[in-house]
């Protein structure tokens, strides 16, 4: 029995140091990755603003060389300025574009951005926050450009923010397009009836639980959403004409959701130019007129408490309940 004890006691105190040790090394990991993220960064001596106006992040030296700064950011996945578009340490892409874009304003010594776009859409106000994101940092200093390449995808919300661009370039395999809203949402009332689960609502108004998926959607309803849609879909359209320089009668016969390979979307217009990686860079200095640039990216510091977010579980119970209770209106192409 004393031994058993003792083989118990002993198996306890071996956990407590196996832990200490684990903490100490992801502490000591911590440290050294913020050590190295704070070697890579440079300072900006700027005036004095705030954090969202202009955020401390890392500028590291991306590729190139000369006198002239350019910053290239990526724009990936879904766009959405909340946790709905989450990238590894918690906040979305769109987020850390927003971020970045703000953090190039305040640098007067970047004369560029190349915008790398890898995207099918999302919220149609995300993407306008971005699209006048980039217009702001052209407008904030004399000569500044923004230059746009397409990966996969650069579809609807993505193809929206593009249109900031002084130029559009698109990789060979790109698809581009869908100039068009999409308002999602689930209606499950015959699969609630079936499980016997009914809906209680109280409401101020017949228009109060709108798209509510437990109820159907009137006639009412739906032209009242649909006249939304429009109005939203007019701006988009609007925006492609004034941007791309195509008559708004040549945009409407082009902005009902489909999409477009490359080669298409230059013959409409809807693009500048075809190539890849090393012509977007040739295209920014010329549009800067200098013969080099060199390219910076940004990196966010790395801190304990994006440790401790990108330690969070991805709930697809949680999804699925955005799905339902958070329809909104959406620069988005599915497939």
């Amino acid at each position: 029995m004393e031994r058993a004890k003792k083989s118990k006691h002993g198996c306890l105190w071996a956990l407590v140091i196996l832990q200490s040790i684990v903490l100490i090394v992801m502490f000591f990991i911590i440290v050294v990755m913020s050590l190295a993220s704070a070697s890579f960064s440079r300072p900006l001596k700027l005036h004095k603003a705030g954090q969202d106006e202009r955020p401390e992040m890392n500028e590291i030296w991306s590729c190139g060389s000369g006198d002239v700064k350019v910053v290239r950011i990526p724009l990936s996945g879904l766009i959405m300025l909340d946790n709905r578009g989450t990238s590894f340490y918690g906040e979305s892409s769109a987020a850390n574009v927003l971020r970045s874009i703000h953090r190039a304003t305040h640098d007067s010594g970047v004369k560029a951005i190349i915008l790398e776009i890898d995207s099918g859409g999302g919220g149609i106000t995300a993407s306008d926050i971005i699209f006048k994101a980039l217009n702001d940092f052209k407008k904030s200093g004399e000569g500044r450009k923004v230059v746009a390449i397409f990966g996969d995808i650069a579809a609807s919300g993505a193809y929206y923010i593009a249109l900031a661009a002084d130029c559009i370039i698109a990789h060979p395999t790109t698809v581009t397009g869908s100039i068009g809203v999409l308002m999602q949402s689930y209606n499950i009332r015959g699969l609630a009836e079936r499980v016997g689960v009914k809906d209680v609502t109280f409401k101020s108004g017949p228009n109060k639980d709108l798209l509510n998926p437990f109820g159907d959607v009137t006639l009412e309803q739906s032209a009242m959403l649909q006249g939304i849609i429009d109005n939203m879909h007019n701006r988009f359209k609007k925006l492609v004409a004034e941007g791309r320089k195509i008559s708004l009668d040549d945009v409407q016969g082009l902005a009902d959701g489909r999409i477009f390979t490359a080669d298409t979307a230059l013959q409409l217009g809807l693009i500048d130019n075809i190539g890849y990686w090393q012509d977007a860079v040739e295209k920014t200095a010329q549009l800067l007129q200098v013969g080099n640039i060199k390219i910076y990216r940004y990196e966010e510091e790395f801190s304990f408490s994006d440790f401790l977010r990108s330690a969070q579980s991805w709930s697809p119970v949680t999804e699925f309940r955005n799905k339902l209770s958070g329809a909104r209106l959406l620069y988005l192409w599915e497939m």
